[in-house]
This record gives C-alpha cells, sequence and structure tokens, in this order.
C-alpha cells in the first residue's frame, strides 16, 4: 500500500465499501468505524461448483461477474448510503483466483475513480488474520494468530496492524484442504469439511491412530498430506457395503489428529513469542471441535483466546472492509495501478513453501 489518503476522510467513522471475490463467494460490505456493520452481503457459488466436486475458476469469475452489480446495489440499499457517501472503497487484492480477483478489485477501483475517494487493495489472509478484533473498540492487540482456511494453514505472530511476522505455514495440504480431500476421498458431497464435523459426532476420535505429522519436529511448519494417505489405505482395506458403520469414527478420528497438531502447534508458538493472546480465524475455525479444543488447551496455560465469529472465518467482505479501515486509519492508500496477486505474500514470505 502506498500514498496517503485524504485527511479529510479518516478518522474512526469513515465510511468504507468492501468487496471479496478471490474464490467462490462474492461478498460487499459497508462498514462505519470500527463498530458498525451497515451491512454485508454474500453469494455463494456452493452449488454451481458442487457437480464438478470443488471450485472451477472459470466458472466462479462468471458468477462473480453476474453476481456483483446486484450485491453492491443490495449493500448500499441495506446500508442506507449512497455511494458517494462512502469514504473509502476496498477490494481483495489477492491471494486468490486471478480471474475472480479481478472482478471484485477492478469494480472497486472504478468506484474509487469515478467517486474521486481513496482504494484500498487488501490481503485476504490479513482479513482472516484480524477478523477475531472485528467490532472491538480498541482495535487490534498483539497475538499468535492461527489462520486456517481451505488454501492456508499458518502461524503468525502479530505485533499490530500491518506487523506481522510468519513463524510457520503448510508444507503441503493446507488442514482444509485435507479436510475437503478426506472428505472426497469418503464419498462425501463438496463441500466435505463440514459434514466431517459433522459425522465426528457420532464417532470415536481415538478408534484409528492416524499421524500427527511434525508434532515433535522443532518449528511450526505443518504438514497433511501424510495423515491424508493414511485415511485413503486405511479406507481401502475396509467394506465399503459397512460404510456407514466405520464413516463416524474415521472422520473423528481423521479430525482429532489435525485439531491436536494445529492446537498443539499454536501453544508453543505462543509460548515461545511471549503472547498472552491466541488467535484462531479462516474457514477451519468453525469446526467446533477445533474450537472446543483450543480453549480447553488455553484455558490450561492460562492464555486468552479469541476465535473469529463463524459469519467472520468463511470468505466475507466484512473482514476486507475492516482491514481496509484499520489501514485508512494510518493515513495508507493504495494505487488504482496496483495489480492483484494469486501468490499475494501476507508477510516477506510466502504463505506456501
Amino acid at each position: 500500500m502506498t500514498g496517503e489518503a485524504p485527511s479529510s476522510a479518516a478518522g474512526p467513522a469513515a465510511t468504507v465499501l468492501a468487496i471479496e471475490s478471490s474464490c467462490d463467494e462474492t461478498a460487499v460490505a459497508v462498514l462505519r468505524g470500527r463498530e458498525s456493520l451497515l451491512s454485508a452481503v454474500v453469494a455463494s457459488q456452493i452449488e454451481a461448483h458442487r457437480p464438478f466436486g470443488g471450485v472451477v475458476p472459470e466458472l466462479a469469475s462468471r458468477q462473480h461477474s453476474a453476481a456483483t452489480p446486484g450485491l453492491l446495489a443490495a449493500a448500499l440499499e441495506k446500508a442506507g448510503v449512497d455511494v458517494a457517501d462512502v469514504d473509502v472503497f476496498a477490494a481483495t487484492a489477492g491471494p486468490g483466483l486471478a480471474s475472480s480477483l479481478l472482478v471484485g478489485n477492478t469494480t472497486a477501483k472504478a468506484l474509487a475513480l469515478a467517486c474521486g475517494k481513496p482504494f484500498l487493495a487488501i490481503n485476504h489472509l490479513e482479513g482472516h488474520l484480524l477478523s477475531p478484533f472485528f467490532g472491538d473498540s480498541e482495535g487490534v492487540q498483539p497475538n499468535v494468530a492461527l489462520v486456517v482456511s481451505g488454501g492456508h494453514t499458518m502461524l503468525v505472530d502479530v505485533a499490530g496492524v500491518g506487523s506481522y511476522e510468519l513463524m510457520g505455514r503448510s508444507r503441503d495440504d493446507a488442514a482444509g484442504e485435507a479436510f475437503d480431500k478426506v472428505a472426497k476421498m469418503l464419498g462425501l458431497p463438496y463441500p466435505g469439511g463440514p459434514l466431517i464435523d459433522q459425522l465426528a459426532v457420532e464417532g470415536d476420535p481415538k478408534a484409528y491412530d492416524f499421524p500427527r505429522s511434525m508434532m515433535k519436529k522443532p518449528g511450526f511448519e505443518f504438514s497433511f498430506s501424510g495423515l491424508k494417505t493414511s485415511v485413503r489405505y486405511l479406507t481401502e482395506t475396509f467394506d465399503q457395503e459397512k460404510r456407514d458403520e466405520w464413516l463416524p469414527d474415521v472422520c473423528a478420528s481423521f479430525q482429532q489428529a489435525v485439531v491436536d497438531v494445529l492446537v498443539g502447534k499454536t501453544l508453543r508458538a505462543a509460548k515461545a513469542a511471549g503472547r498472552k493472546l491466541v488467535t484462531v480465524s479462516g474457514g477451519v475455525g468453525c469446526n467446533r471441535c477445533l474450537r472446543e479444543e483450543m480453549q480447553r488447551a488455553c484455558d490450561r496455560a492460562g492464555l486468552d483466546l479469541r476465535i473469529a465469529e463463524p459469519a467472520l472465518s468463511t470468505d466475507n467482505a466484512a473482514m476486507i472492509a475492516y482491514v481496509a479501515h484499520e489501514h485508512h486509519l494510518l493515513g495508507r492508500s493504495s494505487s488504482l495501478d496496483s495489480d492483484v496477486d494469486p501468490n499475494l505474500p501476507l508477510t516477506n514470505q510466502a504463505n506456501r513453501a
């Protein structure tokens, strides 16, 4: 981000309109200050992609183009705000699907240009990273953050807005990818991650001893590809006609293996960084087992825990608006010549190995 935002727009009551279109959710939100979310609308593409078992980039970008004008109108109407009254326009610049990112990013730039207002290009991962503080009048506090989504799993030491140090990341599949790939392997429909969580409630998490990769190694890297392979090799030996009998136990055991790694590494990272606050964000942050286990572990360790609300955990524009607001308060803006970046890093290190 470069440039200075006009001083007349800066301040706690600035109105931000943000667009999120990084993958398969089109979202628009209008935020006033830190605490007043005036509107947040989302158009899901799950049904469009379900027949293919995953996101199809070409289809996603077409869906974004079709949905964006209506969502903009709906968000502004619900907020009771005219587009001319918006102080800052923002959009996700990456990481994500290039063709999808371009839709929202170009739209927000056009609005900023037409209205003569600042534009902010926002990192999607920063949206997740700061989402646990959404609505807090005191803003972002130092913490160790676990960002765990469909495409990324990382531990970040957060000193403040824009001051982040990557402590560890996934070397292969992200936790969310592992959930969805295992779900597909088990014959569950897309998106399968939430279904594993539901089935696990009826299963025994100790039924199968799946590997906890890299748990005993120093550092804070993650690896879930070996776990995924273990599930495949095990289930290939099972009687598929009795799938309903063993499926809940497999889901519970797989989920527990992922959660053990996420919780264990996060607490080690908090201790190493000397932080007393842990945050969890991203789509996998909705997982019931992860939320419960992380809370128990933080309670035992004497750590405070903040987990992003479910509505702010999956892809949404409210978190993008919040990050834009925080950067706007610091006098930052982005050039209208800035480009999207499908691999946009959160820090000076790549998000994935």
